[in-house]
């Protein structure tokens, strides 16, 4: 625990000197009290436990004290609160690859009722988008709020060829910020994409200016990236994650299947899904986000399971002084409280 005064715990040093005035005060009533003719007969009468009764209010008084000094200075500490996070991107893997059974009763299918029970968890204020990727990417849910139509959208997935994980990330940023001037066009297809016309030929597009931030430092929005294989096309996938890292977007890789592969045939095409876990490893890293691999329907599920919980909740440092101001309300309330009950009288 942190304090951003730490300069007034010097008021702390008030507490021996309460302790020193009570035990003061305690003598000179002592001295002060009438003499009875036989003083073992109050003290039978008053009983150990009575005695020590009279303490209790008086010491929850000065715990209560010393908590409203510590609030002063106003601690801070990581604590588990809800995220900021506005906006989940769900960028999934509708390769080929993704009709392979080690996962039943597909990676497809499990991937789909996994995201579809992710996306029901999550708080309603939550938009979620969903991009799908294969040979290129594709925005197919903007980013909203209706359950429905998210759900409707991954059911729709289509088995395609290649595997373009870059794609996949560049075109979530470019749905994140579509006001950043991200070229979707460029970045996927290369410099030699067709391009549209501007407006006006004789002045030159914009590029508006942009400055790195610290990886992992939006939190906004988030990435879930699910895959089941290699990149076979489209930009390098650590390229593109490095454009997720500059604008401080984290990036949660679930890698789907398991380590050995499966042989499976697509569109005439016989080939060997394997699962490339330390490239997956590579974006989670370079982002601040995770790694999780998921061998079977049960396990892809906890991931998702665990996501939501990230998402939803995480550790941040924080000020803590009405936790502080609180507890010290508490105990003087209830110093106050037992002295009326015990003495019909306030502390």
């Amino acid at each position: 625990m942190t304090f951003l005064w730490p300069d007034l715990l010097w008021l702390l040093m008030l507490v021996p000197a309460l302790v020193a005035t009570y035990i003061l005060l305690l003598r000179r009533k002592k001295q002060a009290a009438l003499r009875y003719a036989s003083l073992s007969l109050v003290r039978e009468a008053m009983g150990a436990g009575q005695r020590l009764r009279r303490h209790v209010p008086p010491l929850l008084l000065l715990l209560g004290l010393t908590t409203m000094i510590v609030a002063v200075a106003r601690p801070a500490g990581i604590v588990m609160l809800p995220t900021q996070q506005q906006t989940i991107i769900l960028a999934m893997d509708v390769s080929g690859s993704m009709r392979a059974r080690d996962v039943e009763p597909n990676r497809l299918v499990a991937s789909q009722e996994a995201a579809k029970a992710f996306v029901a968890d999550l708080p309603k204020s939550v938009r979620v988008g969903v991009v799908s990727f294969a040979g290129t990417a594709a925005l197919v849910q903007p980013p909203t709020q209706n359950r429905e139509d998210i759900v409707a959208a991954i059911d729709r997935f289509q088995l395609q060829r290649g595997t373009a994980i870059g794609s996949g990330i560049i075109v979530s940023l470019a749905t994140l910020f579509p006001d950043a001037g991200i070229d979707v066009s460029d970045s996927i297809y290369g410099r030699n994409a067709p391009r549209s016309l501007p407006l006006d030929p004789g002045r030159p597009p914009e590029k508006k200016e942009f400055t790195p931030v610290p990886p992992g430092s939006y939190a906004s929005a988030a990435i879930v990236l699910l895959t089941d294989g290699q990149r076979t096309t489209g930009p390098d996938s650590l390229d593109a994650a490095k454009l997720a890292a500059d604008r401080g977007v984290r990036i949660f890789t679930v890698g789907v299947g398991t380590p050995n592969g499966e042989v499976i045939g697509f569109e005439g095409w016989s080939f060997r899904a394997r699962l490339d876990e330390d490239t997956l490893k590579a974006i989670a890293n370079l982002t601040r986000g995770e790694y999780f691999h998921a061998g079977t329907a049960t396990d892809l599920k906890k991931i998702y399971q665990g996501l939501n919980a990230r998402l939803v909740f995480e550790k941040k440092q924080t000020e803590i002084t009405a936790l502080f101001s609180a507890a010290a309300a508490g105990l003087v309330l209830l110093s106050a409280f037992l002295s009326l009950l015990w003495f019909n009288r306030i502390v």
